[in-house]
């Protein structure tokens, strides 16, 4: 289906092209309100003590009977096993609680969500205006919401997890100030397997890094709704439906996603079709009116003084790179809708030609700013001139084109999902990870 002009362009994009927002107000959830995260919590005094959690032989058989006991910066140290409950770390009174299960194993330390109800169905562990708080060493899986959600903290470190089965985020932070996501693995997840929003605007800025992470089978790698101040660095992002989607939305504050790097990741094979058979129940929150392209891997709407570089950008059928001004922001934030000052610099598209994309960079243009430079196997771009891509740096008016923005979300509306993908044979890995298309029960990450 072609969208015959502009101004119908803009209306289809307001009624579709939505990525989703943040899981407050999602039917079946029920999350703490985002509040002001606080100016920092004072670190307590001294080394805490460690209270012991195991299904048998110590003193708490629960993690949450631990937590409640737990005082400011004590560790909780939690035994293999599976545990079904869901962990809720709330307040100052819990600040820099360390909560610790099996570092190099973690998928020995499992959070089941399977079976229960209520709010211990929605997250493995929740941190709420508690700062500072590791969570180090779990598996989390079944959960109706999220596996890992940290909201309304200064600080936080999420390392050494694995989210599987969740059904929005994987691991999750929102209106939060600075944080770490490290060594952790998110997949079938019905949203993004990785997630940080609306964070609030700084003088001086705590910046989150997300650090060898890998976030597959899901409908995005990493997702952002007006995030700002995030590194994305050293992680692979493959076999989702969009690699990694910074965006911005009405429906959290401060947009729109700024002064965010995405550097040196691997993102590949983004074809997963999930309109097709998943892993996981299709929620209308995530995937029921909202047709999503697939095959992409990096789809910016909107956003200032982002940089992309030194990526690997390979195997996505439909296109590598693509921008979008943010047409879906609500009037009181049409400020925000404009792509200005990003830079997409040194980056190695399609693996020396042996793992190509269907395209490499589709770029509307519009805005200010928006330079290309220095990157490398790129063999097709759109508009084929090139004119909304000039080299870094770069301080003037992208012109736009609107003949890309009518390609661009003819790819949203068209039901086929695959219908505009251009299939490349992709290389063999090393590593052993298997490209997924199509979802069955057989199918297995690597060989």
């Amino acid at each position: 289906m072609r969208i015959r002009t502009q101004a119908t362009a803009v209306g289809v994009t307001a009624a579709l092209l939505v990525p989703a927002g943040p899981a407050f107000g999602q039917a079946g959830t029920d999350y703490p309100a985002p509040s002001k995260p606080s100016a920092g919590q004072k670190k307590p005094a001294g080394k805490g003590k460690t209270l012991r959690v195991a299904k048998r032989g110590a003193r708490y058989t629960t993690i949450g009977a631990a937590v409640r006991a737990a005082k400011a910066g004590d560790t909780i140290r939690v035994a293999n096993g599976t545990y079904r409950e869901g962990v809720s770390i709330n307040g100052a009174a819990k600040r820099y609680l360390r909560l610790v299960g099996n570092r190099r194993a973690p998928e020995k330390v499992v959070l089941d969500g399977k079976g229960l109800s209520g709010a211990a169905a929605q997250n493995a562990v929740l941190v709420n205006g508690a700062d500072a708080v590791t969570i180090d060493g779990f598996k989390a899986r079944n959960y109706k919401a999220n596996g890992f959600f940290l909201v309304n903290v200064d600080g936080y470190k999420a390392t050494n997890l694995i989210a599987e089965l969740t059904g929005t985020y994987g691991i999750y932070a929102f209106n939060s100030l600075g944080g770490e996501m490290s060594n952790s693995e998110a997949y079938y997840v019905n949203d993004g397997a990785f997630y940080i929003g609306q964070t609030p605007k700084q003088t001086r800025p705590k910046r989150s890094i997300v650090k060898n992470v890998e976030g597959w089978g899901s409908l995005f790698g990493f997702t952002g709704t007006n995030m700002r101040y995030v590194t994305i660095t050293k992680s692979k992002f493959f076999n989702n439906g969009i690699g990694i989607v910074p965006n911005a939305l009405s429906s959290e504050k401060f947009p729109p996603e700024e002064d965010n790097v995405i550097r040196d990741n691997d993102i590949f094979w983004n074809n997963f079709n999930y309109y097709k058979a998943t892993p996981f129940p299709k929620r209308k929150a995530a995937t029921g009116d909202i047709p999503y392209p697939t095959g992409v891997g990096v789809l910016f709407l909107g956003g200032r003084r982002n940089v992309v570089e030194n990526n690997r950008i390979y195997g996505n059928y439909l296109v590598g790179v693509t921008a979008l001004e943010a047409l879906t922001l609500a009037a009181k934030d049409a400020a925000a809708k404009s792509l200005d000052g990003n830079q997409f610099r040194t980056n190695a598209f399609g693996l020396n030609g042996t793992d190509r994309n269907g395209r490499d960079v589709v770029f509307e243009g519009g805005g200010t700013g928006n330079c290309f430079s220095g990157n490398t196997g790129v063999e097709s771009v759109t508009p084929a001139d090139a004119s909304t891509m000039p080299a870094c740096p770069f301080t003037g008016a992208n012109p736009f084109v609107a003949s890309v923005r009518e390609q661009t979300l003819g790819w949203v509306i068209q039901s086929d999902k695959e219908a505009a993908w251009i299939r490349r044979p992709h290389a063999p890995r090393a590593d052993r990870i298997q490209p997924l298309e199509t979802y069955t029960k057989s199918y297995r990450k690597t060989k």
